[in-house]
């Protein structure tokens, strides 16, 4: 009997030890997401600008999505495009499409990938200097009006801007 609990505890030991040294991820929980996404689009609309906003994980995937009435067909796709490259890129879409500008040398970065859009109004969900996510807005008259309205949804989650 002894001897069986010690073989099980030498076997089992290794394990545990391992499992303590796994890393853990930070990640952008749902109520969070959603809550950043009606803020941001309560933004937008109060300054009379239908518009939608897409919240993304970290990895590119949607957690929310919000089209206002009568926000136009190309909103939803411009929001989720924005949020995921500043996902993906872990900066605003706003300052990467002057960094392209500045520098032509960079403008493949526009190929990277097809879901990626830079143009202002996404940016990256942070707490401290974990990446959670993304947040876009897509669909006012102005990218810099989307990149207001996606911080206030940021600043509704009290996360890094």
């Amino acid at each position: 009997m002894i001897r069986n609990l010690v073989l099980a505890a030498a076997f089992v030991a290794p394990l545990a030890a391992a499992a303590q040294e796994l890393p853990t991820a930070a990640y952008l929980p749902l109520d969070l997401a959603a809550k950043a996404a009606d803020a941001a689009l309560k933004a937008c609309v109060a300054q009379g600008h239908n518009v939608s906003v897409a919240i993304v994980a970290r990895d590119g995937s949607t957690k929310v999505l919000l089209k206002a009435d009568n926000a136009g067909p190309h909103t939803v796709t411009s929001a989720q495009g924005k949020a995921f490259t500043s996902a993906a890129l872990g900066r605003d879409t706003a300052g990467l499409a002057e960094f392209i500008a500045a520098k032509p040398a960079n403008d493949g970065l526009r190929d990277m990938d097809v879901r990626m859009v830079i143009q202002a109004g996404g940016l990256p969900v942070k707490f401290g200097k974990a990446l959670v996510g993304g947040i876009g807005v897509g669909g006012a008259p102005s990218g810099d009006i989307d990149a207001g309205c996606a911080a206030a949804g940021l600043k509704a989650i009290d996360a890094v801007q």
